[in-house]
């Protein structure tokens, strides 16, 4: 599931993307535009800096911006630096691996191997998803694709 905090990230981060090269934006105004916490805001988009996807200006029309394009930064990166992690269950995945502590066989562990077909799955949608793309699905041409639609209520 999404943590609150990769949630506001994504939603800043997507504010972001829509309105890349008009500027930078006040983590006040980024707060109320998007509905999020204002100090919580702070935090993630400090992080988010701190890990190169977003740069800050000081001072007059300073504010916070992507450090790269839109469509350069995939969503992956920004939930692995957001979550920690994309594993579902910790057995699974390249970073942090360790057993379970009931389990008594890994390797032959049927859960471990379905959350392993999860993980895989989940990693490629979102590595090969960027900013730019999750910026443009709102927009009404890109509603009426049937893929976009499955979950929208």
């Amino acid at each position: 599931m999404l943590s609150m905090k990769a949630k506001y990230g994504l939603k800043a981060l997507i504010r972001l993307a829509r309105d890349h090269g008009r500027g930078p934006w006040l983590i006040a105004e980024l707060a109320a535009e998007e509905s999020i916490p204002k100090k919580f805001l702070e935090l993630i988009l400090l992080e988010l800096k701190q890990q190169g996807v977003l740069q800050s200006k000081k001072g007059k029309g300073g504010g916070y911006f992507l450090a790269q394009r839109p469509e350069e930064i995939k969503v992956g990166t920004v939930l692995r630096i957001l979550e920690g992690t994309l594993a579902p269950v910790p057995c699974v995945g390249a970073g942090g691996y360790r057993p379970c502590d009931e389990c008594r066989n890994p390797g032959s562990c049927s859960i471990r191997l379905l959350m392993g077909e999860v993980f895989d799955a989940t990693t490629a949608i979102l590595d090969s998803t960027t900013l730019d793309q999750l910026a443009r699905q709102g927009e009404p041409e890109l509603r009426a694709r049937p893929a976009l639609q499955r979950y929208h209520i």
